[in-house]
């Protein structure tokens, strides 16, 4: 892949990044990227691993994890701050890439992760198809 698409695909990563809760669709994150859907979401996937749909999930499933964690949302209005539309749908793959449902999620105490700086918990806690974060650090 070369630099110049390398940097396309990033433009519409970051698009995904910074506004997750908009509706995006693949057609809008490949405009952004200057390629035609088929080709971005090729492109997209050979890149970062998984699809363009599935990254944009990650992303809102994560941003849901932060917004459970405060409590003052129920799982409805976190649903639909992070640009979910389906409670269902948005249940499954919460419970999916967190190993629990998002009620389960929000009920559970946090405050032992309360003390640990936002840059770590937000690494340690972010959802992961591949479970990288999830495994065992090394030696």
């Amino acid at each position: 892949m070369n630099p110049e698409d390398l940097a396309h695909l990033r433009r519409a990563r970051d698009l995904m990044d910074r506004e997750y809760a908009r509706p995006l669709d693949v057609p809008a994150m490949a405009r952004a990227a200057l390629m035609s859907p088929a080709h971005f979401s090729r492109q997209f996937r050979m890149a970062y691993g998984e699809t363009p749909y599935g990254y944009l999930m990650t992303r809102r499933i994560e941003r849901a994890k932060a917004l459970l964690r405060r409590g003052d949302l129920s799982v409805t209005e976190v649903c639909m701050a992070v640009g979910c539309t389906s409670l269902g749908s948005f249940s499954a793959r919460f419970t999916e890439l967190v190993g629990e449902s998002p009620s389960a999620y929000r009920a559970r105490s946090h405050a032992a992760s309360a003390a640990i700086p936002a840059c770590y918990a937000k690494l340690r806690t972010r959802p992961s198809r591949n479970k990288e974060a999830s495994a065992p650090a090394g030696p």
